[in-house]
């Protein structure tokens, strides 16, 4: 299984978009400093998720996610499914 992630910083109101295969070593690796585009911004909190069969279909996902950034069809995915995102410490 293979998720694609949104990311909050909790020091700015930045947002970063990715995918995965586990959620808790992702998050890990972004709040440990690993991730270089991510260092500055830390720490993180995992907001948003969706669940996917292959990473294919993940990446194309991410994608799609990625050109909604900073629009209004981000904000919406964001406010609509807010309850249901998972967080991840």
């Amino acid at each position: 299984m293979f998720y694609v992630y949104i990311l909050n910083s909790s020091i700015c109101k930045k947002h970063y978009i990715g995918s995965t295969d586990d959620l808790e070593r992702r998050l890990f690796e972004h709040n440990s400093g690993k991730v270089k585009s991510t260092q500055a911004y830390k720490p993180w909190v995992m907001i948003y998720t969706e669940l996917f069969y292959t990473r294919n279909e993940a990446f194309k996902r991410e994608k799609q996610i990625k050109s909604y950034k900073g629009g209004e069809a981000f904000k919406k995915l964001l406010l609509n499914n807010r309850r249901d995102a998972r967080v991840v410490e």
